[in-house]
């Protein structure tokens, strides 16, 4: 019997996200996120970037959008064959390949733009490591909030949607 993927469980303002993680296809990606998940780093952040029919953004920012610092930087493994299809999510970076540390998004539709395409820093992509796989209604309610500028950020929710945990859910085996 194949292993178990890790799941984790995002305790939300708005409601819980139960997460899988594709450990096979993204090992280092999801070696990192555990890590943050492990240190308790996202706990009381708060997503900081939300964009209706894109994706919603977390894992970097407190609600007076301050940097939580990150770790270090790790390869981007958007070259794994994983779509940024709704529900998926993905490392953020800059323009940067290999600069994804510890935020991530959870992607509100179809984001083909974001797929590995090749080589060059503009084709490479966003790595998907996880899907949602209870809680997209909470994805959804979390897509629809008003969203305004802050501190120089924008898309920034008005109302601040904070990730009051998360946490390994140990899976019965």
């Amino acid at each position: 019997m194949a292993e178990q993927n890790p799941q984790v469980m995002l305790e939300t303002s708005m409601g819980n996200i139960n997460i899988e993680l594709f450990k096979e296809k993204a090992p280092i990606t999801v070696r990192n996120f555990l890590s943050y998940v492990k240190d308790g780093h996202y706990n009381g952040l708060i997503f900081h970037r939300v964009i209706k029919d894109f994706m919603v953004q977390g894992g970097g920012m407190n609600e007076n959008m301050e940097v939580k610092k990150p770790k270090f930087a790790i390869k981007n493994e958007a070259t794994n064959g994983l779509l940024n299809k709704r529900g998926t999510l993905a490392m953020a970076r800059t323009s940067v390949v290999d600069s994804a540390t510890c935020q991530f998004f959870i992607n509100t539709v179809d984001n083909a733009f974001l797929d590995h395409k090749g080589k060059r820093d503009e084709d490479y992509g966003y790595c998907v490591f996880g899907q949602v796989l209870e809680g997209m209604e909470v994805v959804d309610q979390i897509r629809g909030v008003k969203t305004g500028n802050k501190n120089g950020h924008s898309d920034v929710p008005v109302e601040p949607v904070f990730i009051i945990s998360a946490r390994l859910i140990e899976l019965e085996v």
